[in-house]
């Protein structure tokens, strides 16, 4: 691994007659550059600079089917300051993956140089309750839903009806962008 990979940590349990050491390196494919097939535009790529690598198998103490994969990610997989864009590669699309009967994320590493890419907050937690006007608590909110299909007009009512009930701040779904409802 390089001092600038993304390392993730994986539980993983193959389905049965898939050996441990195939299913890490399908997680590392799958949620890197790999697809579950093969395309003609796989040759039109520098491959092996972005993919994943599956460095590591370790079994799970006490669970004969169940393993722990290691698998580094490279730095240019990943668009900078975006944690959804890293969490969206690293398990966004691998957990329904056929050739497992379970996964999960255990542990991931994520290098100083990802890490400085994120610009944080324009400013701390007492200018928000400055404009808030909300002292010596926790703050209070909540994120509406369903997180899309609300019109205009009902999504400002949920709002509404959210901070009227004592809540101080509302958040949209991750989902919500300018779609056209």
């Amino acid at each position: 691994t390089k001092d600038t990979d993304i390392l993730a940590a994986f539980r993983v349990t193959p389905q049965p007659g898939v050996p441990a050491e195939e299913a890490g390196a399908a997680v590392a494919a799958e949620s890197s550059t790999g697809t579950w097939t093969t395309v003609w535009t796989d040759g039109l790529t520098s491959l092996d600079r972005y993919k994943g690598r599956c460095y590591g198998i370790e079994p799970v103490p006490g669970d004969e089917n169940q393993f722990i994969a290691y698998v580094a990610y490279p730095l240019d997989l990943f668009e900078e300051g975006s944690v959804t864009n890293m969490f969206t590669s690293i398990v966004g699309n691998v957990f329904g993956f056929k050739a497992l009967r379970a996964l999960r994320l255990e542990d991931l590493r994520i290098p100083n140089a990802y890490v400085k890419t994120f610009q944080g907050p324009p400013h701390g937690i007492q200018v928000e309750r400055d404009k808030l006007n909300k002292y010596g608590r926790p703050l209070l909110g909540c994120t509406i839903k369903p997180k899309l299909g609300l019109s205009a007009k009902n999504y400002g009512r949920a709002v509404y009806e959210c901070l009227r009930g004592g809540l101080d701040f509302t958040k949209d779904d991750e989902n919500v962008n300018s779609q056209p409802f």
